[in-house]
């Protein structure tokens, strides 16, 4: 088994003319909790974006387990199937119970029967405490239980890492809490996760890799102890000042 599950080489992506991202390096080894910080509008969910293959890179390579994802049999797909994404705005099907929801894509991408199906959203349906809502249609929950029933049904898939788009910025204050800690049991339990949030204290205190963000690029990275304790760049201080007490 390869020792680095995601390694990102040299990634740009522009949309026009419009440069997003330039040159971006990073790796992604199991167990791993990596925090991508930085302003709106410097590329984060972006770059989450084109990691998960819902844009294309204009130039870079993305590397899983060992072999670039250009020449993975099952194309983009089968890859998805290893890289889960948990969005802002939870991209529940409206018309689908919790249950049910938590289930279709193991039924129709993984082709798991409805019986191992079940058992699989089940167990994972409880681990975030949302059990006694299986029944429940989205339109009926909060928003901090449509995000957990989202990282429920990521986790069914059996993902290799997770990836996490800004997963508390469309939430009320109050229930940003009850996400973060279903994060921090993941990230407890070993789960690889790359995370894009403005929660500084999640960067800080779950994550072991920080990553910041500037007009696209990685000015800075390391260790939350680095990147928070001794950052190297005026942007980088700049940034954190904001959310110091």
């Amino acid at each position: 088994m390869s020792e680095t599950i995601l390694e990102i080489r040299h990634l740009s992506k522009s949309f026009g003319k419009h440069e997003v991202l330039r040159d971006i390096d990073f790796t992604v080894s199991p167990g791993d909790v990596t925090s991508i910080i930085g302003a709106s509008g410097s590329g984060k969910s972006t770059l989450l974006r084109c990691v998960n293959l819902l844009e294309t890179p204009t130039s870079g390579d993305i590397i899983y387990r060992g072999e670039n994802i250009k020449k993975i049999k099952g194309g983009a797909p089968a890859y998805r199937t290893k890289v889960g994404m948990v969005f802002q705005s939870f991209n529940l099907f409206n018309n689908m119970s919790v249950l049910k929801n938590c289930m279709v894509g193991q039924t129709r991408v993984l082709h798991r029967g409805k019986e191992e199906a079940k058992e699989q959203a089940m167990k994972y349906l409880t681990k975030v405490g949302m059990a006694p809502y299986i029944n429940a249609k989205p339109r009926q929950l909060s928003g901090g239980q449509k995000q957990r029933v989202a990282i429920a049904r990521a986790l069914a898939m059996d993902p290799d890492i997770l990836l996490f788009d800004e997963p508390t910025s469309a939430l009320d204050p109050e229930m940003v809490g009850e996400v973060l800690t279903v994060m921090r049991q993941l990230a407890d339990d070993g789960m690889t996760m790359l995370v894009v949030t403005h929660e500084m204290a999640f960067a800080r205190d779950v994550s072991n890799k920080v990553v910041y963000m500037n007009n696209g690029v990685i000015l800075e990275s390391g260790s939350p102890a680095e990147v928070f304790g001794n950052p190297q760049h005026q942007e980088t201080k700049d940034f954190l000042a904001r959310f110091r007490n």
